[in-house]
Parts: C-alpha cells; structure tokens; sequence
C-alpha cells in the first residue's frame, strides 16, 4: 500500500513522463505530418504491457499501443527484450492501421529488471506505396508499401544498419523517414529515461503499490459509471459510402451496446465482410473505437490507465471490414471508426440524454497532392486532414470548424506552412455557414477551403459520410454532407469525393467543403419527453 498522496504524485508523474515523450517526438521530426499536424501518440507501459501514461494525441490509437508489445512478446518470448533495443512494427493485421503509421517501441529495465514499455506511433510520410504518400484505390496490402514487424531497429543501443537501408530504399523520402523514425526513438529514450528517474525517487515497490492503486481506483469510477446505466440491449447502424472502388455499394456498419450491471459489451460483429478497397482495418482498432466512445460518453475525465478497459468488452468477427485479414488493403482504415465513435453514442442516447451529442461530420475529409515542386525539382507529397461540424447537445450548440473526433489533438494544415512548403495557395477558407442541422441547438458548420495548384500534380481525395451524414437526435435535423468540386464555375467543373492521383494542372483549382453536424431537438418539441 501507498499513501494516497503518494499515490496522485506517482499518477501526474507518469501522466507527464508521456507528454515529455510525446514534446520529445513532435519537436525531433522532420516532417509536417508530425511537427504541424501532430499526427501521433505516445503511451509509457509496465511490465505487463498496461498503461502507466498516455499522452494527449489521436484518440484512435486510444490504449492499443500496448498491443504491439504484446505480440512482440507472444511471437518471440518473453526473454527477447534487452536492454538498449527498439523495435519497429506497423503490419496493418496487428496495430490496425494503414502502414504509413509506425509504432516504435522499447523496453525499459531498471536495475536489470523490465520495469516496462516506451512506445509511440507516428504516421510516416511515404512507405513506398504504389502512389506517393498512400493510394486511394488501393486493393490489396502489397500495394501499400513497406510492412515490417516486429523487427529492432536499434540492438544494444545500435543502429540495425541492415534495416535502415531497407527502409530507405523502400521510400520515396528515405532522409526525412529515417528522421521521423530517429525521432520516434528518441522519444522511446525519454520515456526509458523517465520512468527510470521515477523509480529512482520513489523506489520500484513503491511505484508499483501506487499503480496498481491507480488502476484500482479508475476501475471502480468506471463501473460507477456504467452502473448508471439502465441495463439493456442498445443498437444503432449506418453506412460507409462505399469502399473507394465500387463507388454504387454502400457499406454497413451496425453497433449492439450490452448493458449488464457493471460491465459493458460493444458487439461490431454485424458489419460489411472486408471490402475490396482500402476500408478495411485490423481488429485492435476497431476496439479502440469502441474504446474512445467509452471513454468520451461515461468516463472522459477519468484519466487513461491499465484500469480504464477492464469493464469493456468488444467483439469483432475476423473477416470482416472491422477485423480484416491478409491481404485486404486498410489505407483508409479510419473512415469507419469516426462511424462507430457516433453510433456508440447515438445507440446509448435514448438512456444518456444528457450525455449524448448528435453525430459529427465524422470523417478526416483528406486531401493530397503529390508531385515535382517547380522551385525544387524535387518530389513532394502533402496529405491534410479537413475539420468540419460537430453535433449538437443538450444545452449547447456543435462546435464548428473542429477536427474529427479520431483525430483528436491533430491538426488541420496551417495555411502559411502549406504554401510555404508546396505550390499551392489556399484561396478560401471559411465557415461552411448553414451546413449545421437545424435544432433547438443547432449543429457546428463545416468549412470551405478551396485550392489553386501551381503546377501539374496528383490529386488524391478522401472524402466520406454522404450516405450516412451526420444525424441529429431527438427531433434535430441532420447535417449537410461533404461537397468537394475541382475547378468550380469553369469549363470541366467535376463534381467529387473519392479519387485516386488525379491528373490536375497548373492554375486548378478545388473547393471542399466539409459536412456540418446534426443539431439537436426540434424547435418545437419537449426534449425530456424525446
């Protein structure tokens, strides 16, 4: 036992052992994807591969980092960590996701004895996919780039030079990959060399007394929280607009929420079979969906620890879209997830009124170009994501203009980084106004942001949730779906949201516009009896 004191520094020190990890990671890279969007997360592990501290990052990595130590561990033994090694892994059948996102990870020993895990995740630029930066179309993994894992990447302390060339031989941007990946490490050593200094101060007994306090603590205030809940069985459903290739066939995506005294089960199980394009996403991140609508509905100012999950269950059914397996393409294995955030809520709504928001535009909305920079001749690739509206809630409108909720702390590309690094020039960029749903609280709008190219280049688009926009609840309307058209008001107006290196020229331009959310009860209506 520890004093309770005790116990909260122990807890904020490991809280802020990860945000170190995670300055260390952002301030150390080499590409915007990290430095200005933010695209990673960060997570310090014990012994057992249970969080201790997760950084401020992407929800949807939200406690599966520690799945890439595991399957370390069960592949190679439990004897295969040493001191000084980092490991590398992104195969998209065991983290989840597409393969430009790169888990690198390391045990940490203190006094010769593992006392735990540094990890972080970070999206790297380019992994040598059949187009630059990601394909849009893709239709098997091969097509996708570089898949490693688990692999070290550094022995004893040294660089595994073996592997480095690979890498760099496998990417189109081999000094800038190497860099985010230098950086990934670096961070891993920060996080060694934090829980090493938090161990030295309180002592190894006394650390682990005050985490298993710690987790001990946060399962009984989420079993509270779901004790609050009527038991039952709760469902809701929507499509994905299609899977990027047969542009006709919407796909389903059903969620059953179980309510059993203490504990709380999310059944994915009753969705599309994995689809032919990239939409596809290994299991661990389709929990950790199911995870970040836990967490944001019942319990979203309980810190994240080994306790958070231990009442959770979710299923998902090998074979499918949510669990997909060799050889379904998952580039875009995120479009899902943002669904299966806002249909948690939407089937708890009817028993949390209070706690409960409409659905968001609910997509990352990506838009790149790739192609050679006319002030360079060199090679460029730059991949944003689009922020959009918000649902609204009892009390309060959305909020507009805000990243998706997978996102989280990502950002949307700063105009002045944007134009500085690549020929393009933003020319617009605004609220999307009346694109909200109508209610007593109305939905957040999205944003226009339209483009000129200034030079010939590759356009490739990702826009989703026109079939399933973003619903209102109790009587509210729904929000407008996304709208994107390349060179609007001109001859050759197209009108799209799904593309694959586009052929687009010099003096084009493109308007996209993001979808709003759903507002929330009608203006006549009495929302305590919806």
């Amino acid at each position: 036992m520890t004093d309770p004191i005790t116990t909260e520094i122990i807890r904020c020190a490991l809280a802020q052992a990860a945000e170190d990890m995670n300055t260390t990671l952002i301030r150390s890279s080499y590409t915007p994807v990290i430095y200005e969007a933010k695209d990673c997360a960060v997570a310090l592990l014990d012994r057992d591969h249970n969080v201790l501290g997760q950084s401020s990052g992407l929800p949807i990595f939200l406690g599966n980092l520690e799945v890439c130590t595991r399957f370390t561990e069960e592949e190679h033994g439990r004897d295969v960590w040493r001191d000084g090694d980092v490991w590398v892994l992104n195969d998209s059948y065991v983290a989840g996701t597409h393969l430009n996102d790169v888990t690198v990870y390391g045990p940490i020993f203190v006094a010769g004895e593992l006392a735990g895990f540094a990890a972080s995740r970070a999206h790297w630029l380019d992994m040598g996919s059949k187009d630059p930066g990601g394909s849009m179309d893709s239709t098997t993994i091969f097509q996708e780039g570089l898949r490693m894992g688990p692999v070290k990447v550094y022995a004893s302390g040294a660089p595994c030079a073996d592997l480095h060339e690979v890498i760099a031989r496998n990417v189109r941007f081999p000094y800038a990959t190497l860099g985010d990946m230098r950086a990934q490490v670096s961070c891993v050593l920060t996080g060694q060399r934090r829980l090493t200094e938090i161990m030295a101060r309180w002592g190894v007994d006394t650390v682990h007394a005050a985490r298993d306090e710690i987790f001990a603590q946060t399962e009984r205030m989420e079993r509270a929280a779901i004790a609050a809940i009527p038991d039952g069985v709760y469902r809701s459903g929507g499509f994905l607009d299609n899977d990027g290739i047969d542009l006709a066939t919407p796909l389903p995506v059903n969620v059953v929420v179980t309510v059993a005294g203490e504990t709380i089960g999310v059944d994915l199980t009753d969705c599309a079979d994995q689809a032919t394009g990239p939409v596809n996403c290994g299991a661990a991140q389709a929990v950790a969906a199911a995870r970040v609508a836990y967490k944001l509905l019942l319990s979203p100012d309980v810190p994240l620890n080994g306790g958070s999950f231990r009442p959770l269950t979710v299923a998902t059914r090998p074979g499918s879209m949510l669990a997909a397996e060799s050889p379904a393409a998952c580039q875009y294995y995120y479009s899902h997830l943002g669904l299966i955030i806002d249909l948690v809520v939407k089937a708890l709504a009817p028993v949390l009124p209070d706690r409960a928001a409409a659905a968001s535009y609910g997509d990352s909305l990506i838009v790149q170009v790739s192609g050679v920079d006319p002030r360079t001749g060199k090679l460029y690739v730059s991949q944003e994501a689009t922020v959009g509206g918000w649902g609204a809630w009892n009390g309060g409108d959305g909020e507009s203009a805000l990243i998706n909720n997978v996102n989280g702390n990502l950002r949307d590309m700063p105009i002045e980084v944007l134009e500085t690094l690549f020929p393009i020039r933003v020319t617009r960029y605004e609220i999307r106004p009346g694109s909200g749903g109508a209610g007593r609280w109305r939905g957040g709008d999205g944003v226009i942001r339209e483009y000129e190219f200034g030079a010939d280049t590759a356009l490739s688009l990702w826009f989703e949730r026109s079939v399933t926009p973003a619903w209102g609840l109790a009587g509210g309307d729904a929000g407008a779906p996304p709208h994107v058209t390349l060179n609007p008001g001109r001859p050759g107006e197209r009108a799209m949201l799904k593309v694959n290196a586009l052929p687009v020229r010099a003096g084009d331009t493109l308007r996209c516009e993001s979808g709003g959310g759903g507002g929330y009860a009608s203006l006549d209506e009495d929302i305590h009896g919806a």
